[in-house]
């Protein structure tokens, strides 16, 4: 999966390079397409490292929503994506509306969510025919 991070402040942007810098870690920033900046992991951190960078990155989010939530022109922009791997191995972004991902988020973690929506995902690209109830669709994972 790649490790992309998208910020819509420029503060919380610095915050969240000096944290990855802090842990050893070196990034790339640059202005995303449509609005803010999306900063991008140079090398694989590793998963125990990777789970300090969610947790990190998440509460910058909380932060960015709350600062979205004081700035009236913000409203249209609220976005909301999860990457996932498809069944042929390869990356994709699903787009979430953004009461659905936090409601989803509030429940779940983003690792959860990200497995739930993976797995609506193979089922719509592998869809099966017939009765439900088959052994051979027992698998917990879709991959």
């Amino acid at each position: 999966m790649g490790n992309d991070y998208i910020f819509f402040d420029l503060e919380l942007r610095d915050r969240f390079v000096q944290g990855l810098s802090a842990r050893g870690l070196t990034s790339s920033a640059h202005d995303d397409a449509m609005e803010g900046f999306v900063v991008a992991l140079d090398t694989d951190p590793g998963d125990d490292l990777l789970d300090e960078i969610e947790e990190m990155y998440d509460a910058l989010m909380q932060e960015q929503m709350l600062l979205a939530e004081q700035r009236s022109d913000w409203g249209s922009h609220q976005v909301a994506s999860l990457q996932i791997a498809r069944a042929d191995g390869s990356e994709t972004e699903v787009r979430l509306p953004p009461a659905v991902a936090r409601k989803l988020l509030a429940h779940y973690s983003v690792d959860e969510a990200r497995d739930l929506v993976s797995a609506i995902a193979h089922s719509l690209e592998n869809p099966v025919d017939g009765p439900l109830c088959r052994r051979d669709l027992l698998k917990t994972s879709p991959t």
